[in-house]
């Protein structure tokens, strides 16, 4: 049997995070959806070729769709590219839908991909129903983490 490289790169399908986000915004709850994707969008966000930075989600006449999800094009693709930022439906059951309508029409509650991966052959969306945070917030954000950081390198 032949020994692996160890400088070949990982196998499998890239886990895309909105780092953003966790920093603009408190996570109250999370859903998990499934993502309609066409032809060679797949391969591409599989690659992890895509930005969830400016990303939102909306719920439209009782569907739920993502969007400005930026999914670069596949380099390998054939003549049909999707559009880059197009609108993306989530795939929820319809009583998660209404739950999820219910909730984020309260006052100060926002729709917010934080994450895109796969569950085995599915491309999965982490959807969280999120409160922005104040700037006081965002500090005493960094002052806890900035704390742990120096705990753990006392430790060691």
């Amino acid at each position: 049997m032949a020994k692996k490289s160890k400088n070949a790169e990982p196998r499998g399908p890239a886990t895309i995070t909105n780092r953003r986000a966790g920093h603009e915004y408190f996570f109250l709850e999370t859903w998990e959806a499934g993502l309609v994707l066409q032809g060679s969008e797949v391969k591409s966000v599989y690659a992890g070729r895509a930005d969830l930075s400016d990303a939102y989600v909306r719920i439209r006449d009782g569907e739920v769709w993502l969007f400005n999800l930026d999914i670069e094009p596949y380099s390998h693709a054939s003549a049909f590219r999707p559009d880059r930022r197009r609108d993306r439906k989530l795939l929820l059951h319809r009583k998660e839908i209404r739950l999820i309508q219910k909730r984020s029409e309260q006052k100060g509650l926002a729709l917010i991909p934080t994450r895109l991966y796969f569950k085995g052959r599915r491309a999965k969306v982490a959807v969280a129903l999120a409160q922005g945070k104040k700037l006081h917030d965002k500090r005493e954000t960094i002052k806890e983490r900035d704390l742990e950081r120096e705990a753990r390198r006392n430790l060691d």
